[in-house]
């Protein structure tokens, strides 16, 4: 370190004034920083020797001082990896190496060397030692007697430093101040003046502004002049009051597209402890991302902008009179409070004009839309129209959720679901289901209320809660604030009630909503009374249309061997009454034919015989299939429909396979049969029945009964009238003409002429089984003439499943359990030769004691004559 000294050896003393006074003349003209580089670069780098020069400021609200002015090109240093760190860094007062510059009363130089690795150096002297600078040369600029900055001089070349150059910087240091506050003030100046004119422009472009659009365009353009790092964002404050969106933003960095949309449809809660902080601030806010997210705020859009690089944040409120509108997000590094202030002035003005511009379009738009609701639900004919157009507006109109729409019954009490979305309850299915199939009258407490009030009842959903209510449970799951019930009236007549789901609601418009519903509905449901008659003809009608697709094509019954001449008798004795029938018979007997000649037979011929084929119905339908059902009894039910029972009022129904009617469907159709009236699914009101009823079934239903899968008590109810069709393979007699019947018919359909039908094929066809009966012949008479070439049916293909043991297997799928195992039972007795228990006995054969076999033999009534012969 070395001291100024008064050895004027290398200048006289009057080169050395009249140097000082070319310099003093200079230095009276500087007026930017600009004025005094070129002072040091042309004029006193002229004389002395050094590499570069630099001026820094004093702050002593930081203790720190800072670059302001630079050579940046004459400096050797301006290559260094570093360069930017120094030239916005911020040094320490509080060490060695300035506060030796500060003690000192004239310039004072420094080798690098000896101090750039002292403790608490500032890094700039490694720097600069880095880039071939040995030595530095510091002086003082004071200002109102403190210090105000330093003049840093370095040189590449030791002892660089002469006493007459530390001379005239000591002489020029007061002037070189005097520069220094001058160049600060016209800065100031300066930039009074352009945030004046910027402010000015920037005004005259918002007061065009008439849309949020534009003012998004005018916005970014302003506040790009201030060169944020990574953007801008605007919030305003939403109509809840409590929450805040996206309005207007600029990103440097491009974000994720669906992260951003994801944001921009995001509401933030306005007391998250940050934006409540800003708009309680009467100026602009400072914050660091990281230090508030390590205060504890969880808010998404801090971590999200922590992703795109921001920092430090500016946030300052945007106020239109007493009233907040939103924040502006500024990513700066400093705080111009005046001119930030003046932006946000000028942009809440123009957001407070948007908004309120927005207002009026959207009630204009809301009006508008009220009139097409009007239109459309005038159209409305069907409950699906009226849905529609209540949907589409209350969405799109009021932000209005349809949470429940119930009509009151024909008894003036109850209320039936009339629609509703169900999706608002997703989360929540089974306690939405309790509501929508529980029981709801007049006389339910919210109910009455509603029905009671003139323009109908707000619940706020948290102080439902608070009192117990299950409704409000299932309300809280939709994370909106209020429930409005509202009456639904035509006239003085209260037809119904209506829920909606909301945070604020116009009562005006929902007033006027109402009313209009209301008369759709009346209308709807008067529609609905007179197309009733018409929709049971229509059912009938295609239903008939389906029958006679599905239907045997007979003109009458095929065979008249003995077994089919006692089924004729029984048929002709029971045709005339209404006495309940009990078709019993393997499969493919024609059991379903034999039902339809009875009713074809009987007076009750000229209506339509309904079939029902128990086995092929769902078992969760079958009770709406058979008696119908509500509107509104089950999920899906959207309308009445009426069952098969109602349908064959007046007529016969006939129940295919009701041996596979599960227990609980086998109860309510005995209660039928015995009070001969039903009562629809979800309804309240009695239908009396005249309905003749002929059911058939290929099980044992005694077998069933002891079996407990069976109904004893239907049973002898069924079990009025049985006739019992023979099998095909006991009717030897009806093969040949059951086979002309059906070679007639399907060589018509194939288009083939059948000439001949051997006896070699009549033979073959009497000698099978037929497990599948007049099903299984009337098949494979068809694919026999499929298959023959000649004209002449001379051999039947029968399957290669029909050798004499799958043939026995067969005939035992048509027997019950119990019939098996008798028959079981006798022949290992026969084998046994009769002998029941003991060694070599039945009882050591089946491994089953003998006491058992003795219960067994009892039980299925097997006695000695059975097994000994």
């Amino acid at each position: 370190m070395k001291k100024t000294s008064d050895d004027k050896s290398n200048l006289s003393l009057q080169q050395q004034g009249e140097m000082l006074l070319a310099l003093s003349d200079d230095i009276t003209r500087i007026r930017d920083k600009n004025d005094l580089i070129t002072l040091f670069k042309k004029r006193i780098k002229g004389i002395f020797y050094f590499t570069h020069t630099i001026v820094t400021l004093i702050d002593y609200k930081d203790e720190t001082y800072t670059p302001f002015l630079l050579d940046n090109d004459g400096s050797p240093i301006r290559n260094h990896t570093r360069y930017k760190e120094m030239v916005h860094a911020h040094f320490s007062l509080n060490e060695p190496f300035i506060q030796a510059v500060l003690k000192s009363e004239g310039p004072i130089s420094f080798f690098l060397a000896d101090i750039m690795d002292q403790p608490l150096s500032p890094p700039f002297l490694r720097v600069n030692y880095e880039k071939g600078v040995r030595e530095i040369l510091m002086t003082c600029l004071m200002k109102e007697g403190r210090p105000m900055g330093f003049v840093h001089i370095y040189t590449d070349k030791p002892d660089s430093f002469t006493p007459a150059f530390r001379s005239m910087i000591k002489a020029m240091a007061p002037q070189l101040s005097s520069a220094v506050s001058n160049i600060i003030k016209n800065e100031e100046l300066q930039n009074k003046e352009g945030e004046k004119s910027f402010l000015l422009e920037f005004s005259n472009n918002i007061a065009a502004v008439r849309t949020k659009e534009d003012l998004a365009l005018t916005v970014r353009a302003a506040l790009g002049k201030l060169r944020p790092r990574n953007g801008f964002v605007i919030r305003r404050i939403n109509e809840d009051n409590a929450t805040m969106s996206p309005y207007v933003y600029e990103l440097t960095n491009k974000p994720d597209p669906k992260i951003l949309r994801a944001l921009e449809n995001s509401a933030y809660p306005i007391s998250d402890g940050l934006q409540d902080r800003v708009l309680n601030s009467n100026i602009p806010m400072l914050f660091n991302v990281d230090r508030e997210i390590s205060r504890g705020i969880r808010s998404a859009y801090l971590q999200y902008w922590k992703t795109l690089g921001f920092t430090d944040i500016v946030g300052i409120r945007l106020r239109n009179g007493e009233t907040n509108l939103g924040i502006l997000f500024l990513d700066i590094d400093e705080i111009n409070i005046p001119l930030l202030q003046g932006v946000c002035s000028q942009i809440s003005i123009a957001m407070a004009n948007i908004m309120a511009n927005d207002m009026v379009t959207r009630k204009q738009d809301e009006q508008a839309f009220l009139l097409d609701f009007s239109s459309d639900i005038t159209q409305a004919r069907t409950r699906q129209d009226l849905q529609d157009a209540i949907f589409k507006v209350l969405d799109r109109t009021i932000h209005t959720k349809l949470a429940m729409l119930r009509v009151i019954d024909d008894d003036g009490i109850h209320l039936s679901p009339y629609m509703y979305d169900s999706s608002l309850f997703a989360n929540t299915p089974e306690h939405f289901e309790k509501m929508v199939h529980g029981e709801v009258t007049v006389h339910q407490p919210h109910t009455a209320q509603v029905l009671a009030s003139s323009d109908g009842v707000m619940f706020n959903i948290e102080e439902e809660l608070k009192s117990g209510s299950d409704y409000a449970k299932l309300w809280s799951s939709t994370g909106l604030k209020n429930v409005y019930g509202l009456p639904l009236r035509v006239g003085d007549k209260n037809i119904g009630t209506i829920w909606l789901l909301a945070n604020r609601l116009s009562q005006l418009i929902l007033k006027g909503i109402c009313a209009q519903i209301a008369v759709a509905i009346s209308n709807i449901q008067a529609n609905e009374k007179l197309l009733a008659y018409k929709k049971q003809l229509e059912v009938e009608n295609d239903y008939l249309k389906e029958q006679i697709k599905t239907i045997y094509n007979f003109s009458e019954i095929i065979g008249n061997g003995e077994e089919m001449q006692k089924v004729y008798r029984l048929m002709s004795l029971v045709a005339d009454s209404t006495s309940t029938v009990l078709v019993l018979g393997e499969t493919g007997t024609g059991k379903e034919l034999i039902a339809r000649a009875i009713h074809n037979a009987s007076p009750r011929k000229d209506k339509l015989m309904v079939k029902v084929n128990c086995a092929a119905m769902p078992a969760n339908l079958i009770e709406s299939e058979l008696f119908g059902h509500e509107r509104g009894a089950f999920t899906g039910a959207i309308e009445r429909r009426i069952g098969k029972f109602e349908l064959a009022n007046n007529s016969s129904i006939f129940l295919d396979e009701i041996g596979e009617l599960p227990l609980e469907a086998q109860a309510k159709l005995l209660r039928v049969i015995q009070e001969r009236e039903l009562e629809r699914l979800g309804g309240k009101q009695l239908i009396k029945l005249n309905v003749r009823l002929i059911a058939a079934t290929n099980r044992n239903l005694e077998e069933e009964v002891r079996a407990g899968r069976f109904r004893a008590d239907l049973y002898f109810r069924l079990n009025v009238f049985p006739i019992l069709l023979p099998p095909l393979r006991d009717r030897a007699a009806d093969i040949e003409p059951l086979t002309q019947f059906f070679v007639q018919k399907y060589s018509r359909n194939a288009g083939r002429k059948i000439k001949k039908v051997t006896p070699r094929l009549l033979q073959q066809l009497r000698s099978y089984t037929w497990p599948g009966n007049v099903r299984e012949l009337e098949h494979l008479v068809e694919r026999s003439i499929l298959l023959a070439t000649d004209g002449i049916l001379d051999e039947v293909y029968i399957p290669p499943s029909t050798d004499a043991s799958r043939q026995n297997a067969a005939i035992l799928l048509n027997r019950s359990l119990d019939e098996v195992e008798r028959d079981y039972i006798i022949e290992t007795l026969k084998r046994c030769a009769g002998k029941i228990s003991g060694t070599g006995s039945a009882a050591e054969v089946l491994k089953v004691p003998g006491n058992t076999l003795h219960s067994k033999m009892k039980k299925l009534g097997i006695e000695k004559r059975d097994y000994v012969v």
